[in-house]
């Protein structure tokens, strides 16, 4: 052999070598660790505020998160839940415009209009306390309640945040849109997907390379997502599969009028992952679903979930990471180190996380 060609010779085995080396390590690489900032920065200013989700584009996330609900007028707006109560002064303006919903008065998006809706204040989530019938921050040590002003988005008003972030920063932060509750808005004889998949499609997003991921706690609606509204409407977005407990009714059938929660107790049993990667690209499972509550800072407790999912090729996304004071489970030492097993030593591909800026920073150090 003529030992000039040698060099060049070990050069394209040497990268060959690369190649298949990082073919078969892809899925563990720190640089495939996603971040989503869930309903923003929701850690430092309220949730799903257009300055929570500046926050979160300036703190370099990955990706945003949008909840859709409808209103009264068939806009779609960005809260977290299908109701106003929780995060906005509604019981004050409208005091009579509530409906009772399993003994409880709820003041439900669907029967304000736009214009009512942004007549109102948002702030940090609270609850009342039955005593003293005051408003109680959920999370005290966050944004003081009803302080400077905030309102409710809608969808296309958060888009044009982003995608204008994104064309004046030069970077390609995705969104992550949550389809709230299809079965409460059929109820009320509204197609919520439908409208959702139309508005990002006039935005732009319309195939799988399109930096954004749609997300569902209804697995018959995600379903239909894929095989009804992706091709009816001529676009393929990534799809992932949220998981929930059975009994925090995130889906309800009535039964003799009486509300009855979806069983998601199949999507924890063997064969379940291969049921789900025919119509998803990934789940959404709560944290306990992949690292059981049993676990010890000596002995951690993975569940099969992600081990069985990763085998059927479906990225796992769990929720939700927070610092707050009762948020970090006994098993970890602190909030990085809750972060390190879910991230590398179980091996997830991404987070939701109310604190972005700290994932971030962590993903980045490890990359270092």
């Amino acid at each position: 052999m003529n030992n000039t060609y040698f060099p060049a010779f070990f050069l394209l085995l040497l990268i060959s070598t690369m190649i298949s080396l990082s073919a078969e390590t892809l899925a563990n690489s720190p640089s495939d660790k996603i971040v989503i900032a869930h309903r923003g920065a929701s850690g430092y200013l309220p949730e799903h505020s257009l300055e929570a989700k500046a926050m979160a584009h300036a703190m370099n996330s990955d990706y945003i998160e949008q909840d859709v609900v409808m209103t009264k007028d068939n806009q779609l707006v960005v809260l977290h839940d299908h109701y106003l109560d929780r995060v906005t002064d509604v019981m004050d303006v409208f005091p009579k415009r509530f409906r009772m919903v399993m003994g409880k008065k709820r003041w439900f998006a669907i029967d304000f209009t736009l214009k009512e809706i942004k007549s109102l204040q948002m702030t940090e989530g609270f609850t009342i306390d039955p005593k003293t019938h005051k408003k109680k921050a959920i999370f005290p040590e966050r944004f003081p309640l009803f302080k400077s002003t905030f309102k409710v988005s809608t969808l296309q008003q958060e888009i044009e945040l982003i995608q204008g972030l994104n064309k004046s920063t030069g970077k390609n932060i995705g969104l992550y849109v949550e389809i709230k509750a299809p079965w409460f808005h059929k109820l009320e004889g509204r197609d919520i997907s439908k409208v959702t998949l139309e508005i990002l499609k006039k935005y732009g997003y319309k195939s799988r390379q399109d930096k954004i991921f749609i997300q569902c706690f209804d697995p018959e609606e995600t379903r239909r997502i894929h095989d009804e509204l992706f091709p009816q409407l001529h676009i393929s977005l990534k799809l992932i599969q949220l998981i929930a407990m059975t009994d925090w009714y995130e889906k309800v059938r009535f039964v003799n009028g009486k509300p009855v929660p979806y069983n998601y107790d199949w999507m924890l049993k063997p064969g379940a992952m291969k049921k789900i990667t025919r119509y998803a690209d990934g789940v959404g499972p709560w944290k306990p679903m992949l690292v059981s509550d049993q676990s010890t800072k000596e002995h951690l407790v993975f569940t099969p979930l992600l081990k069985e999912a990763h085998a059927e090729g479906l990225l796992v996304h769990p929720y939700t990471f927070r610092k707050d004071q009762g948020r970090i489970p006994a098993y970890a030492k602190d909030f990085y180190d809750l972060l390190d097993i879910f991230l590398y030593q179980l091996g997830v591909d991404g987070i939701f996380t109310d604190y972005p800026d700290l994932a971030v920073a962590f993903i980045k150090g490890k990359e270092n």
